[in-house]
């Protein structure tokens, strides 16, 4: 007969990772407090060491659990970012930090913002980014690569494209501060107010400079959000594709009802 320890092994590691997930949520273990030891769950659930370093990796891939060299297995802490969906992008929010949208959801949720300018160049344009545009696919856009801390976490990604016809002869050609409206305010003098917008949300798992750059843990998934934003004859004129990290991230959408 095969031997079948292996695939029970399995199920005893999930069931315990299930026992701990449970009281994850339910509070019974909260941020910041150690779990019991691999001895000690192994005894409680009747298991062996393995079984439960099993059931402990499970829960670190999922990030919830961080482990601290000599010293055991605790609850991660989940810092919850809300992205603002409609309101961010209103003049109001945007007016009070040179941080943009970002930088007044931070503002609002009692964070200090930081936004690192990676890169910002002239290329032809991709054609997922073309077709939201409304452009032919390689003509020339200006790609700005942003990344976002909050409170010195890193949050988010944020890779905008604009026109090459409309940002040229400006400084969102530049990897320079933008100013206290900055993108928006810049694109707003250039006759180009957002006043629609377009979001597609979907998930994905992280490239690895992706999680290594937003310091994810393992097994955490990436928010993949392609923005377009919009006059108010609906014409496009920036593209930005927001790549979120799923453990902090959750998103507020607020709009009316068209019967």
């Amino acid at each position: 007969m095969a031997d079948q320890r292996p695939h029970g092994d399995n199920a005893e590691a999930r069931a315990i990772a299930a026992a701990l997930r449970d009281a994850i949520h339910s509070g019974e273990y909260n941020a910041g407090d150690r779990l019991p030891s691999e001895r000690v769950l192994a005894a409680t659930y009747h298991g062996a060491r393995n079984t439960a370093r099993a059931a402990i990796q499970e829960l670190i891939q999922e990030g919830l659990v961080r482990p601290e060299h000599g010293r055991g297995y605790f609850v991660r802490e989940r810092p919850r970012w809300m992205r603002f969906g409609r309101l961010r992008y209103t003049t109001p929010m945007r007016a009070v930090t040179t941080h943009g949208p970002f930088g007044a959801e931070a503002r609002a949720q009692g964070k200090t913002p930081r936004v690192d300018v990676r890169s910002v160049e002239r290329i032809p344009s991709p054609v997922d980014v073309a077709e939201r545009l409304g452009i032919e696919a390689g003509t020339d856009v200006v790609r700005r690569e942003n990344w976002y801390y909050a409170d010195e976490i890193p949050m988010q990604i944020g890779i905008t494209f604009i026109p090459w016809s409309i940002a040229k002869g400006t400084a969102l050609t530049k990897a320079e501060n933008l100013g206290k409206r900055a993108l928006y305010g810049r694109l707003e003098d250039l006759g180009y107010t957002i006043a629609n917008i377009r979001e597609e949300v979907t998930a994905r798992p992280a490239t690895r400079e992706e999680a290594e750059g937003l310091d994810m843990p393992a097994g955490v998934p990436i928010i993949d959000l392609w923005h377009t934003g919009m006059t108010v004859e609906k014409k496009p004129f920036e593209v930005t594709n927001f790549r979120m990290r799923a453990d902090y991230s959750a998103l507020d959408y607020d709009m009316p009802v068209e019967y």
